[in-house]
Parts: C-alpha cells; structure tokens; sequence
C-alpha cells in the first residue's frame, strides 16, 4: 500500500476548480427596490430630453409661445432630482416604498407645472398622467397607488380651472384641431413605447426578486430538514449510549474470566470487540457534541495547518485508502477555533470520493486571497449529468440505496451557513469537488495573526 502523506505537505498543491458559488452571496433585501429607482431615473432623463425637444419644436418650429424660463426652471428641478436620486442609490439606505412613492409624487408635480404653463388640461400630453399612475401601480403597494390615483384626479381638475393660457397662432379651426390631434398622436406613442420598456423591465425586476424569496424558501426547507436529521441523531446517540456502556461493561467482565484468559484467541476477539465498542462510543460522542452550535462544545484552538494534517492523518488511519496523495499549501498560517461539524463536512467529501475510487484519492489546500481552498480528487467514474445538475439536493445520488445524497447535501448546508461555495465537476478520468471557506468563518477574531 502507497501512503505518501508526510513526504507530500510541501508539494505543488493541486489548482482547485473555479468556483461556482452554490449559495452566493445574499441579496440586500431592498434590491428590488433600488432597480426600480434607476428605472424612474431613466424615465427622467428621458422626460428630461421629450420636455426640451416639445419645448423647442413647440417654440421654434410651430411658432407658439412658451413661457420658456419656468419650463426651463421645472426641467432643471428634474435634473436636479435625478441627481439626488442617483446619489441616494450609492448609499447604503434602504430604498423603501415611501422614497418610490415620493419620487413620483414630484414627477407629477413637475408634469403638473409644465401643463399649468403651457395649456392646462387642454394640453394634450394631460394624458401622461396615466403613464405615472401605470408604474406606480406596478412599484408601489396598493395603498400609495391609490393616493397617487386621488393625486392625478386632483391636479386634472386643478388644470381645468387653473392654467396660463398660451397665444396660438391665428388659424382656422381645422388647424387648431390637427394641431391637438397631432400632440395627442405624439403623446399617445410616446405613453405606450415607455409603457412597454420599463413595464417590461419592472416584470424582469419583480422575477429576480421572485426568484429570490424562492431561493429563500428553499433553503429554509432545507434548513428545516437538517434540524430534523440532527434532532434525530443526537436523539439516537442517547438511545445508543447505554446499551454501548452495558456491553462495554459485559465485555470487561469477560475478559476477567479464566476461561476467556486461558483462550488466546478468544482472549484477542474480547479486546477487539471492546475497541470497536469505544470507537462505537467516540462516534456517538461526536454526535452529541456536533450537534450543538458551531463553536460550542467540543471546539479545539489550533491552525489550520494542523487542523487539516490531523484531519486528513485521523480520515487516512480510520479509512485506510490504499493511496492518499495529501498536498497542505496553506500559507501563511491562520488560528482556528475547530469543530466537529466541519471536520464531519470535510470527512463526508473524502468518504464519497473514496467509495468512488478506492485506489487513489487526491487531497490538496491552499490559500486563496482570504479563503481557505480544499479540493479532493478521485480516479472514479464521475458525477452523472442529473447529479451534477441538482448537486446539494437532498436523496440525489448514483448510489442507488434509501438515504444517499444526504451526505452532499449536508456539505452544501453547513458550507453555505459558513458563508461558503461548493463546487464539483467531472475531470478527465474521475472527479474533483472544492470547498472554499472564508477565513473570517473559521478564525477567531481575537487570535488573527497581525
């Protein structure tokens, strides 16, 4: 049998597989929120642009007044606000329904003026009203939409009766008439293209965020399903506790007998099956002691250098593969507060890749800006396209037996609560899964080396 254990600590560690975040890191939940604001600042600057072009066309090339220095003083104060909008998003506030609501509240004040200048309710862009009551249906809870509604209702009567009236041109009827209609046509496109576009990119917004409490969900479940499982093993280890103790017992006694010590043989099998009941008794032990909270009981101040060379060292004289290629490149070193849950994750890799290639396991660490990289490689038939495809999920194995795929599952579990990724894929011969671990989640805050 090849071991190569110690002669391979200070060997070219292996290049792990790049990282594909099975967790990734969480979303702020204001996220949906914030693409909508940069919506409402794209749809400014865009009325920004159609106020200055209407604005210019209606002066210049329909030869009709226009009060220009307060429209000019309205189209400044929206950029203005979009400037502090922008601003607004590069802090880290939360973007709430209240600020959304805000921002279309003065929206509709600026479109407000701009009528109130230019015609009143007889303008025909009166109708961009509904454009702003359409997003703030599709941003806003239900009861600032209707405020906004009662809003745009108020200012409408407002313009009926209330407005600079603007000097047209002495035309005939007809004209005047092909004149609104013409704004009304202008208006109407107008409405329905930015309808379109940022309806569309609201929908696109509202299913990320859909995905994401999806995602959520998800995870509670699965979160869920490991308190069960670790309830009903800590529940088990006590059950087990006793009758391992009265063997144990039984087993002391009979090697006091003088028949069992006059039997050599005999004599051997009561002292190996004594072993096996304290192996029996430490495994229960590290159950009991696993199932509490990470850091808890149980936890031991070393380095991750150590932490790994016992690991691998404890997996290897346990296990017994016939070969171990273990290459430790963590450096520089970092104290650790370990665990037993996280030394279970890691023995549940190296279990799975050994029962995949029982000639040759491959095993290599390293650091990674402040990350902490374990790959584990094996020589065996590799993961199939479904398993690789649902990694993580509980009950997906190739094993073919009741209960497979928990072991995975609980690594991507305890991985992700860590603030870590998982990773596997399929090599040319055999496979390789990657943990990656951050520093932060595994050090002691107080003994971080300086």
């Amino acid at each position: 049998m090849n071991i190569s254990i110690a002669r391979l600590h200070h060997r070219k560690p292996f290049r792990a597989a790049p990282l594909a975040g099975h967790g990734g890191a969480a979303s702020n939940a204001d996220v949906t929120n914030r693409k909508n604001l940069l919506l409402l600042i794209h749809l400014r600057w865009l009325a920004v642009a159609g106020q200055v072009l209407t604005i210019l066309v209606t002066q210049y090339w329909f030869a009709i007044p226009l009060p220009l220095t307060g429209m000019a003083g309205v189209v400044l104060f929206l950029v203005g606000l979009n400037i502090f909008s922008l601003l607004a998003l590069r802090g880290n506030r939360r973007i709430s329904n209240g600020q959304l609501f805000v921002a279309l509240i003065f929206d509709m004040a600026a479109l407000t003026t701009q009528l109130y200048l230019s015609g009143g309710a007889s303008n025909p862009f009166v109708s961009l009203y509904l454009l702003q009551i359409t997003l703030g249906a599709a941003l806003l809870a239900p009861w600032s939409t209707w405020i906004l509604v009662v809003a745009a209702s108020a200012c409408f009567v407002f313009l009926i009766f209330v407005f600079q009236p603007i000097a047209l041109p002495h035309h005939g009827g007809s004209d005047l008439l092909a004149l609104h209609l013409r704004g009304m046509f202008i208006c109407f496109v107008l409405a329905a293209g930015l309808i379109v576009i940022f309806m569309t990119r609201i929908n696109r917004n509202l299913r990320e965020r859909d995905a994401y409490l999806a995602d959520l969900r998800q995870r509670s479940a699965e979160e869920d399903h490991i308190v069960r499982m670790g309830l009903l093993a800590s529940g088990a280890a006590h059950e087990l506790g006793t009758p391992l103790s009265t063997i144990s017992v039984i087993l002391s006694d009979w090697r006091q007998m003088q028949g069992v010590k006059r039997n050599r043989e005999l004599a051997e099998d009561v002292a190996e099956m004594q072993a096996q009941i304290e192996r029996c008794k430490s495994i229960v032990t590290g159950i009991l002691m696993s199932s509490g909270q990470a850091r808890g009981e149980g936890t031991i101040r070393t380095t991750i250098r150590h932490f790994l060379d016992d690991l691998v060292q404890e997996w290897h004289v346990s296990r017994q593969p016939f070969r171990l290629d273990f290459s430790n490149g963590f450096q520089p070193d970092e104290p650790i507060v370990s665990d037993t849950a996280l030394r279970q994750v890691i023995f549940n890799v190296l279990d799975n890749a050994l029962e995949a290639s029982h000639d040759w396991v491959g095993i290599a660490a390293e650091r990674q800006d402040e990350k902490l990289v374990f790959t584990v490689k094996d020589r065996g038939p590799g993961f199939d396209k479904d398993i690789l495809a649902g990694l993580g999920q509980p009950y997906m194995s190739s094993k073919g037996r009741p209960g497979g795929g928990l072991g995975l599952f609980l690594v991507f579990n305890v991985v992700r609560k860590l603030g870590g990724d998982v990773s596997a894929r399929n090599m040319e011969e055999g496979a390789c899964v990657t943990l990656s671990l951050p520093l932060a989640a595994l050090t002691d805050g107080d003994d971080r080396e300086t």
